[in-house]
């Protein structure tokens, strides 16, 4: 009789291990893979960064699953509002005006906007772009910041890669972007090593953090990402995965 109790009680556990894993949530995410070491495609075709391994860890601490789709930043937004997925992981800066229309995580990453320029160029302030042409990626801080300073013209570009290519031909006198695209492109990328540098931080009045954005009211899959980051950064996953990812700004 107890032999027949404790398999009747192992088989309901493992009907209810089962049902939870049927019914873990997916959470689909949105991103522009064009900004290392963010988020970009790798040599096999596969999403790869320090957000998509973030995101990987953060599912399994807090018990959802993950996919990412590959979408061009233009429409980004317009895709979450419309359903298309479920939340971004694009490197997205959390704004005042972004949060009219979107709710977001806590914050995931703090970053600053960066300078690039050819590395014989004088230039080390904001003055000294006067009369320059800025280009940056079309609807990102960097470009905000770009239209912002005075006597500048800020030339957009739908991804940032086209930008540094622009740069490193002559035909642009800067770009402006976030500081571990910046490193990654001026310091890191063999073609460009020696040839661009990070001019200068350009100075900021608020502090600017990464955020993953969901549509508004969505308070169960923000919730979710929610749990899923804080797990990460108290058990140092999310230090490891940054030191692995993310080169140091010089």
């Amino acid at each position: 009789m107890l032999k027949k109790l404790m398999t009747a009680v192992l088989i309901v556990a493992l009907a209810a291990g089962l049902a939870l894993a049927q019914t873990k949530k997916k959470i689909i995410f949105a991103s522009d893979a064009t900004w290392p070491p963010m988020e970009f495609i790798d040599t096999n075709k596969k999403i790869v960064g320090f957000a998509p391994e973030l995101l990987e860890a953060m599912g399994k601490e807090g018990g959802f699953e993950v996919e990412i789709k590959n979408t061009a930043w233009d429409g980004i937004f317009a895709g979450l509002e419309n359903k298309k997925y479920d939340a971004i992981s694009s490197s997205v800066s959390i704004t005042d005006e972004r949060k009219k229309a979107m709710d977001f995580s806590e914050p995931y990453f703090e970053v600053h906007q960066a300078i690039v320029i050819q590395s014989d160029k004088p230039i080390k302030s904001v003055a000294d772009l006067k009369g320059k042409t800025v280009g940056a990626q079309i609807g990102t801080t960097g470009y905000f910041v770009a239209k912002k300073m005075e006597g500048v013209e800020a030339k957009s570009y739908d991804e940032i890669g086209l930008a540094m290519e622009d740069l490193f031909s002559g035909r642009i006198d800067a770009v402006s972007c976030d500081d571990p695209v910046a490193a990654q492109y001026a310091l890191q990328k063999d073609e460009y090593k020696g040839k661009m540098k990070i001019a200068f931080i350009v100075p900021a009045e608020e502090k600017e953090f990464y955020g993953f954005p969901v549509k508004k009211g969505d308070k169960e899959t923000l919730a979710l990402i929610n749990k899923g980051l804080k797990a990460v950064k108290e058990k140092g996953i999310y230090a490891k995965i940054k030191d692995k990812w993310i080169p140091p700004v010089k």
